[in-house]
């Protein structure tokens, strides 16, 4: 093994750790001590600690080292060795931040992480989670549960990992309800949580990888469509147009970017030709050689 690839490794597992301790952090410190879960794996580990007395450490733990076996197959041996090291961790957390002894970082009256508005409880919780999870996600790693679950989905079909949470939430919070000495007002603030949770990690998690579809009307377009062609390595596509009040034929260059590269091309197209006019439109699911693989489901075997 290399240097490279042996920095690349420990640069992940520090990124890993950092969104690990952001993750245990929105439940031990914010969440739990107010009385409020949020969905997923570590949301029915809250539920069932509240019915059983059971820790949420060892809910959390027990149920994810069933669920490791099917990442281990399906997601590759790299993703099943981080995620252990993320729950063994996150289990080591749950469990330090949770003791007593730990109150000082707990937002409790009398606290320095008291939040004295309620509805904020939620807002901050759902954002440390959200960071923390897309931290761990980018990496290769995950906190198990349903987040092994989302990204086995998402491996085979084009979904919104955000969403996919959304859906799996939902359920797990409803289920606050039913808990004694808990009312509907905790629910409300689970989905709180989970709306917060979901909107941030889908702007983290796709915010790099957004597309955008750009049109250029140029009386300089060779010079255009060779820079982009030649210096950015992205295709590009003439199409023919009709100017309706000149009605002169002319035509207008089309191109799809990523989010990240448009600065650069605005630059070129404004150093070339000041007057030129530009639109740009969001583009989702954008499939193709530079983008995303298309990913239509598991193939289904022929029967003879």
């Amino acid at each position: 093994m290399d240097k490279k690839k042996i920095l690349i490794g420990i640069f992940d597992y520090i990124v890993i750790s950092i969104g690990v301790v952001l993750f245990v952090m929105a439940w031990q410190s914010f969440l739990l001590p107010n009385h409020m879960i949020d969905g997923g794996l570590t949301g029915a580990s809250a539920l069932l600690a509240m019915v059983t007395g059971i820790s949420v450490d060892i809910w959390y733990f027990g149920i994810n080292v069933l669920l490791l076996v099917l990442a281990w197959f399906i997601l590759g041996q790299g993703f099943g060795i981080k995620t252990i090291y993320a729950i063994l961790l996150s289990t080591a957390l749950f469990r330090i931040l949770g003791d007593e002894s730990m109150r000082c970082l707990w937002s409790v009256e009398g606290e320095v992480l008291y939040v004295g508005d309620g509805i904020l409880v939620p807002i901050i919780g759902g954002l440390l989670e959200a960071v923390g999870l897309a931290l761990i996600i980018m990496r290769g790693g995950s906190t198990g549960g349903t987040d092994i679950l989302a990204l086995i989905v998402n491996k085979f079909w084009p979904i919104f990992i955000g969403r996919f949470y959304l859906f799996a939430d939902f359920i797990v919070i409803t289920l606050l309800i039913f808990v004694p000495g808990h009312c509907f007002t905790d629910v409300v603030y689970g989905y709180i949580t989970m709306g917060v949770c979901a909107y941030v990690l889908d702007l983290i998690m796709l915010g790099k990888d957004s597309t955008v579809q750009i049109l250029i009307f140029s009386d300089r377009l060779k010079e255009i469509g060779d820079y982009i062609n030649r210096d950015m390595g992205r295709g590009v596509t003439a199409l023919k147009a009709i100017g309706w009040y000149t009605q002169e034929d002319r035509q207008v260059l089309m191109v799809m970017l990523r989010k990240t590269e448009m600065p650069e091309l605005v630059k070129v197209v404004k150093e070339l030709d000041p007057k030129a006019f530009v639109t740009v439109v969001p583009a989702n699911n954008v499939f193709g050689e530079g983008f995303d693989e298309m990913k239509t489901g598991i193939a289904k075997k022929k029967k003879k």
